[in-house]
């Protein structure tokens, strides 16, 4: 095992998740990338946490299916997870409110007084959290000046005593360590250089970081996980980006906002998860009709029904291309990471706009709740395309305004409500170039082709699928979505082995597999049960891939599942 593969669990108000993202500060402040992977259960109240932290001297980018340290705050802990911890590694608990009965024989099992050093500090076991995390750290032989530092950012909004208390229960839990026998070998955490300033953002976060770097001025969502969290970002940035953030009373409100917010003009968009998007379906098909640009967000998780709230899952991939009654053009795109997220969300509004369709970002509990660290995103380098919104100059010079025109691209220029001469017409029922309902034939088959006239031209804006590793490789791991990470992580342990990524799933880019991809060697690796991917790929391509390592426990894969999927092809 290289790098630093750090947990801690514990039951839900014990501070996992804080502890946790400042473990992973901390090691990226050493200048080390980082990859953290959270798991907690739908239960309103308690229930099982853990934060995992991968770190490594280079790029990282999955957790890891074997840990060096575990850090239990309660038995639970030691029970689910004591078989995780290598050999070598170490597991730290309180034996005051832990009790361990079987221990491994190659495992260290550090005996940390949690309780009791908390209780010294301020009086009760608020801060047994933060004496672990300083056990651990030391374990890595952490800088303490930069820990400090970390911990008193992460507290910023306490007050000055809180703060001091915090760094005080990690140095005395820094200083248990220094004073053991334990430690962890060939994993110190040694002081590196970025060049880069870097942040710790989970893909949720990065969607609204290119939400707001498009210029998105509405959102409308219905708190739904594992989306719910966009609705945080953004609310939070209401006020320094001029932004109008509505928590409506269910999804098929949100839908209506989003589109009646994009009518006059304004880039709007809404998240929700698969039951939510549901919902959503009918009010779909009529952005489509309307030909209002809408960017839609799907956060997947485990179904049908309720399922699995917490827990990931990629099946709703055929959902997403197929939602809604009748046909009309959409755009799905299924990011890999949190860049990929930040930089599609932004092309996703361009694209809403350029060709005036529905775009959908589909992305899963993984992606949307693991942070990990980026360089930080820019503005300044957003490229904003809004289409063909028709300027005022140019309507005062048009007698006959034709909002839906036939056009040769299929796109027709776009006024917003106010604009003289602009007026024109939209509701759910197919129209004639003015947006005047009817129920001729001839300009239903015309309306109906120029909208999908628009194909021919979008798919030029549509980036191909990247290759990671050797082009020339003789075996091909095809992954989409947020399966990427896992997948160009266990590249390291692979050999003669390149991975193909789709994240702009429909259109689907038919030409490039006609070009690159053959049915040998190759494995398809998603996270469904019926092979989602694989039936895309053969309906568009024609192209029977037989390998596949599908997933649909919840859980997202670990890159030794792949490699040994691989190494048996």
């Amino acid at each position: 095992m290289t790098g630093i593969n750090w947990k801690i669990g514990g039951p839900a108000g014990y501070g996992i998740m804080v502890t946790g993202k400042i473990f992973a500060k901390t090691c990226m402040r050493h200048g080390w990338p980082v990859f953290c992977y959270t798991e907690y259960p739908s239960v309103i109240r308690g229930g099982h946490n853990t934060y995992q932290v991968h770190a490594e001297a280079e790029a990282v980018s999955s957790q890891k299916s074997q840990i060096d340290v575990l850090v239990a705050l309660d038995e639970v802990t030691i029970l689910e997870h004591a078989g995780e911890v290598t050999a070598g590694g170490v597991i730290i608990y309180d034996p005051e409110t832990t009790k361990v009965k079987d221990k491994r024989p190659q495992v260290q099992y550090m005996e940390l007084p949690m309780r009791q050093l908390s209780k010294e500090i301020c009086g009760s076991d608020f801060m047994k959290n933060t004496v672990a995390l300083g056990a651990g750290l030391a374990l890595y032989q952490a800088d303490r000046q930069i820990v400090e530092a970390v911990i008193h950012e992460s507290f910023d909004a306490k007050d000055a005593e809180v703060i001091q208390q915090n760094i005080k229960a990690a140095k005395r839990g820094y200083e248990f360590t220094e004073n053991s026998k334990f430690n962890i070998q060939n994993s110190k955490l040694e002081k590196r250089f970025m060049g880069l300033n870097r942040i710790l953002i989970t893909g949720n976060e990065a969607v609204g970081c290119g939400a707001l770097a498009a210029g998105c001025k509405f959102y409308a969502a219905y708190p739904m996980t594992p989306a719910t969290s966009i609705l945080h970002f953004m609310a939070k940035n209401e006020r320094d980006y001029d932004l109008v953030v509505k928590q409506a009373e269910d999804e098929i409100a949100v839908i209506n906002m989003a589109i009646g917010a994009s009518f006059t003009g304004v880039r709007s968009m809404c998240a929700t998860s698969g039951g939510g998007f549901a919902l959503m379906n009918e009010t779909l098909g009529f952005a489509a009709i309307a030909e209002t640009p809408l960017v839609i967000v799907e956060s997947q998780r485990t179904g049908p029904a309720t399922g699995l709230p917490t827990w990931t899952g990629q099946a709703e991939l055929l959902y997403a291309i197929h939602a809604s009654h009748g046909e009309f053009l959409r755009v799905v795109i299924a990011p890999g990471d949190a860049n990929e997220a930040y930089q599609s969300t932004i092309h996703a509004f361009n694209l809403a706009d350029k060709y005036q369709i529905p775009v959908i970002i589909l992305a899963d509990k993984y992606l949307s709740e693991s942070p990990r660290s980026v360089t930080e995103f820019s503005a300044k380098d957003a490229v904003i395309d809004r289409g063909a919104m028709i300027t005022q100059a140019e309507l005062d010079k048009i007698k006959d305004f034709k909002r839906y025109q036939f056009t040769p691209t299929g796109v027709s220029p776009r006024s917003i409500p106010g604009q003289r001469g602009g007026l024109y017409q939209a509701n759910s029922d197919d129209h004639d170039e003015y947006g005047y309902t009817t129920e001729d034939a001839d300009i239903r088959k015309k309306m109906m082709d120029k909208r999908a006239a628009k194909l021919s031209f979008l798919i030029k804006d549509l980036p191909e699928p990247k290759i990671y590793g050797d082009l020339r490789a003789q075996k091909t791991i095809i992954c989409w979505g947020s399966t990427k990470m896992t997948a160009v992580e266990a590249l390291k342990d692979l050999k003669n082995t390149r991975v193909v990524h789709l994240q702009y799933m429909f259109p689907f880019p038919t030409e490039f597999f006609n070009r690159h991809i053959k049915a040998k060697n190759s494995l398809i690796v998603e996270g469904n049960q019926t092979a989602q991917l694989r039936q895309l790929i053969r309906q568009q391509t024609g192209l029977n891939i037989e390998k596949t390592l599908l997933k649909y426990d919840g859980r997202p894969f670990y890159p030794e599942e792949i490699v040994k999927a691989v190494n048996n092809l």
